[in-house]
């Protein structure tokens, strides 16, 4: 079916990262079991993809499950004409499922405020000090998960208050960094060098045994703070991503310098975040306006 030629594609000339190039190598596998052993890739229509997309469905997959697996195909059919494979991307002729909007969810600006300020809540050992500083990280510039995850401490200029790092399509970008964050990352270095590690990381963020950070211990870390101050299910890394956004467009920043600090490759991305500016605007009005 031509997949390792495809993923050596994605890899090598489109540069995926990683992530990204092990969920659609998934995807694909997961489709190609769908169907019969012995159908060539030249034999598959729009009839069989709308099967294994009716198949998901039934599955409970989510609409926007399904239709990021039918875009996998659609890219893969693509690669198959360029390289003269196939002749049509049947991947074209599938309409996928329409993806209800939600608005992104965030923590409130003060408590989240009040949680990295308390003296209470992070320890000064080596440990809280790396906790907060990941909150610190996620909230106070907006990055990615697999971003932190990839920064090295030579990525962070201490003289220019930046940090690099390495976003979607190895696309690199420069983060401005508080004054706080700041003191915050070199109280964490000075901790990091103490400890008496077998296998120092120059990687930024570390487990408590020197080792590099991976994405589950982030997710305990936001999960363990964020239950001090919200009620809310939702409690990812990606929720200080949509708070860093939103509580910059509520105090007036720029959309377009909001999209180029966020890594957007284009604005309509960044959109999504002024419908909660105008939920919040609605909900003042409400309660100041006399008629509202």
């Amino acid at each position: 079916m031509f997949l390792e030629r495809f993923i050596q594609y994605i890899q090598f000339e489109k540069r995926y990262s990683a992530h990204t190039v092990t969920a659609y190598r998934h995807d694909l596998e997961q489709f190609f079991a769908s169907l019969d052993p012995e159908l060539t890739v030249q034999e598959i229509t729009h009839h069989h993809i709308r099967a294994w997309m009716v198949e998901l469905m039934d599955d409970e997959n989510t609409a926007r499950t399904v239709n990021r697996k039918i875009a996998t195909l659609r890219k893969y059919f693509k690669f198959l004409v360029q390289e003269q494979v196939i002749e049509v991307n049947p991947a074209t002729r599938v309409q996928t499922p329409k993806i209800a909007k939600h608005l992104p969810v965030v923590v409130e600006e003060e408590k989240l405020t009040r949680l990295l300020d308390s003296e209470e809540v992070f320890g000064t050992d080596f440990k809280g000090t790396r906790d907060k500083l990941v909150i610190e990280l996620l909230f106070g510039t907006g990055i990615r998960l697999a971003e932190l995850l990839g920064i090295k401490e030579t990525d962070y200029n201490e003289a220019e208050g930046t940090v690099k790092v390495l976003g979607k399509r190895n696309k690199e970008r420069i983060v401005p960094v508080n004054t706080q964050l700041k003191h915050l990352i070199a109280e964490y270095l000075k901790l990091k060098k103490n400890e008496i590690f077998n296998n120092k990381s120059l990687t930024l963020i570390v487990t408590n045994k020197g080792t590099d950070a991976y994405p589950k211990l982030i997710y305990l870390i936001v999960n363990r703070y964020l239950a001090n101050i919200s009620t809310q299910s939702k409690k990812s890394p990606h929720v200080l991503r949509h708070t860093f956004a939103t509580t910059l467009l509520n105090k007036g920043a720029d959309l377009n310098a909001i999209k180029e600090l966020l890594g957007h490759a284009n604005l309509s991305a960044t959109q999504i975040y002024t419908h909660n500016s105008v939920e919040r605007l609605k909900s003042i009005y409400k309660l100041a306006h006399p008629k509202a």
